[in-house]
């Protein structure tokens, strides 16, 4: 029976899939790192807000919205630099690159001695996490085959929630000073392995002239022992011909590729999928959540649930790692928004009813909300992200229109992160989780309409 698993080509330890996989987990370090990143900062606002600071300065309403936002700022730099270098550096070298922002991180705060300490190191944090968040997607669309390649995009929402999870854990736990030593392993690690263990992408080793490099590469990542080369290095072979076929045509790129009925439509499927990414609060509320549950109406331990929450969003992003390439992206999309919309509006509701009454007694309802909606988030709106904003436009203009649509999803980033404490502090919290519900309604009603599935799309056709 085991055999028979290990022979599926959908297997992830499939002889052909293992180096693709092995390079997935290693790259994904830095993506646990930056979810502690994300998850700790939770908590550990909670602290400084506290008599207990372990800090010699204190924040206000405005200084938090800026603390948190500046990831959003670095994220765009990070997009932008990305977007500008990659093409012409690679992948494996920007993968390196990518250590380094994030490690400073750690530097600034634990020698922090006022906010601009904290937001400079977001920032450069983010402009970590928006390098990654380029980078990721093409290398693992270009290394992997079609019938994995969602499970391996989707890795990368589940191990920055890891990663959410141990920040919310650490930030809870540890002492303030202590956390900047033990996550500082990851980057080493992350930047490490990438060193000796990641080769660059054939298909940007094609695109460069360097055909025998590429060939070697393609040997790596599909495992292609001698014995095999004569059934499988005609892939190679069609890969290289699409690709130099399509870099002779790249010279002839005009406004008019960009106005194509496919890439209009892509556009539109891509605005509203940024949108609602953003503002259904997915992300903003994760940064806030020990303040969610605080305001909430509920007496729980607030840093208990916002653990709880960890772990659930951890399970959402594995369910979409499984279901990905087999139900496909826009059923998982359509089952996310439906039950976000639900979620969000119940949450407002009894936080809503709690100013008004006593449900003490009820103060596990909030948990159970906010845990539905970040478990069926993750499932769609999360974890299928960046595979279908990859794979949703057309080959030619693939590479500026999917770096576009990251860029403009990082700016959106730093106003949703911005706005939220603001308007859970000026609105309160039942019309901002109604607010963001009714985003995603809209969401909901197009995904049913007129997004265009994408499951097992080659990387080399529109």
């Amino acid at each position: 029976m085991f055999v028979k698993l290990f022979q599926s080509s959908s297997c992830l330890l499939n002889r052909r899939n293992r180096h693709q996989f092995l390079s997935t987990l290693f790259i994904n370090l830095i993506c646990i790192a930056h979810g502690i990143g994300v998850g700790w900062l939770s908590p550990t606002l909670r602290k400084i807000q506290s008599d207990e600071s372990p800090v010699e300065f204190s924040l206000s309403i405005t200084e938090i919205s800026w603390v948190g936002s500046a990831l959003g700022l670095g994220a765009v730099v990070g997009n932008i630099l990305m977007g500008v270098i990659h093409s012409h550096v690679g992948s494996r070298l920007c993968l390196l690159i990518i250590a380094f922002p994030h490690s400073c991180l750690w530097f600034l705060v634990y020698f922090a001695k006022s906010t601009e300490y904290l937001f400079i190191g977001r920032f450069l944090a983010g402009i970590s996490s928006g390098s990654m968040y380029i980078v990721h997607p093409i290398f693992l669309s270009e290394i992997s085959d079609a019938k994995i390649r969602g499970t391996f995009g989707s890795m990368v929402m589940l191990s920055v929630n890891v990663g959410v999870l141990l920040g919310y854990i650490l930030g809870t736990h540890l002492a303030y000073h202590i956390i900047p030593f033990v996550v500082l392993i990851l980057p080493v690690s992350y930047f490490i392995s990438n060193l000796f263990f990641i080769r660059e992408s054939p298909m940007h080793l094609i695109r460069k002239g360097k055909y025998s490099e590429a060939e070697q590469s393609f040997r790596y990542y599909k495992n292609i022992k001698e014995e095999n080369q004569i059934s499988e290095m005609p892939e190679f072979e069609a890969m290289k011909e699409t690709l130099t076929q399509s870099d002779k045509n790249s010279d002839k790129l005009t406004v008019k590729d960009f106005l194509t009925r496919a890439a209009i439509r892509a556009y539109g499927s891509a605005a509203v999928l940024v949108i609602v990414n953003q503002f259904s609060g997915l992300f903003a509320m994760i940064n806030y959540m020990s303040d969610i549950f605080a305001l909430s109406g509920s007496t729980m331990n607030p840093d208990t649930c916002t653990i709880v929450i960890g772990i659930v969003q951890i399970l959402g992003s594995y369910t979409t790692t499984l279901l990905c390439d087999i139900w496909g992206r826009r059923i998982l999309l359509i089952v996310s928004t439906a039950g976000v919309v639900v979620s969000l509006t119940a949450f407002g509701l009894f936080s809503y009813f709690a100013q008004w009454h006593d449900l003490s007694e009820w103060s596990w309802v909030p948990l159970l909300f906010m845990s539905s909606y970040i478990f069926l988030g993750n499932v769609g709106l999360i974890g299928c992200f960046f595979v279908v904003l990859v794979e949703m436009f057309p080959l030619k203009i693939r590479s500026k229109a999917a770096s576009s649509a990251i860029v403009v999803c990082s700016m959106f980033v730093f106003l949703a992160l911005n706005i939220l404490p603001i308007c859970m502090a000026q609105l309160g919290i039942p019309v901002t989780m109604w607010s963001c519900a009714a985003i995603t309604a809209f969401g909901f009603v197009y995904f049913v309409f007129f997004l265009k599935e994408t499951k097992g799309k080659s990387m080399l056709e529109d």
